[in-house]
């Protein structure tokens, strides 16, 4: 969809247009359901929270700024709903590894699928992605949307900055610290995965 294109159905959806808000949703609704995944780790509540968004949109389309993005304030309602989410849930969020995760956009490393890996590269890669989406629930909310927009999304950091209404040394910083937690708790993982594999073979052993 164009910027014009885009300018037009604003217009009309701030004028009461239903089909010009609901053409804009759809437009819109991969990147908010993706995010809000990315965020809660589960597809329900994903699918929840992609529900209040649009309905926060609907309700707040007359107060929507043209200077800016549509994307830019439906990816600021996501981020914002989410956060408030778990900050509402905090202490009583879960993390599946067997959630259907959509990748369309890549992943953390921006790995991308060779067609002629073998099956133990492909083993690796999925392992590597799940120790990512694990290691994730490690981040403060706060620091989990900023990695999300940039590492997943590809947003620049300007465009986050917006998004988020910070300033980019704060994005900036976020996202760092983020990186470095998620690293920190990956080779965590990998350590009790070891440990596991060690006190295993051990008891194996002593049979």
């Amino acid at each position: 969809m164009t910027d014009q294109n885009e300018v037009r159905l604003v217009k009309r959806a701030k004028q009461g247009d239903m089909h010009a808000f609901e053409e804009l949703i759809l437009q819109h609704e991969k990147i908010v359901y993706n995010v809000a995944l990315r965020m809660m780790n589960h597809s329900e509540d994903a699918k929840d929270i992609s529900q209040e968004v649009f309905l926060k949109a609907y309700r707040n389309i007359g107060n929507f700024d043209e200077r800016s993005q549509f994307s830019t304030w439906i990816y600021r309602i996501t981020a914002n709903t989410c956060i408030d989410e778990m900050r509402k849930r905090k202490g009583r969020q879960s993390f599946s590894l067997e959630e259907e995760l959509e990748n369309e956009e890549g992943s953390m490393q921006r790995q991308v699928a060779d067609a002629g890996e073998t099956p133990e590269e492909s083993m690796l890669r999925e392992e590597q992605k799940s120790e990512i989406l694990q290691a994730l629930e490690s981040l403060s909310p706060e620091h989990k949307v900023a990695v999300i927009l940039r590492d997943i999304k590809g947003l620049s950091y300007e465009e986050i900055a917006e998004i988020l209404e910070l300033t980019l040394g704060t994005v900036k910083s976020r996202i760092s610290r983020g990186r470095n937690q998620l690293k920190q708790e990956i080779l965590k993982l990998r350590e009790q995965d070891a440990h596991f594999i060690r006190h295993k073979r051990g008891k194996e052993g002593r049979q």
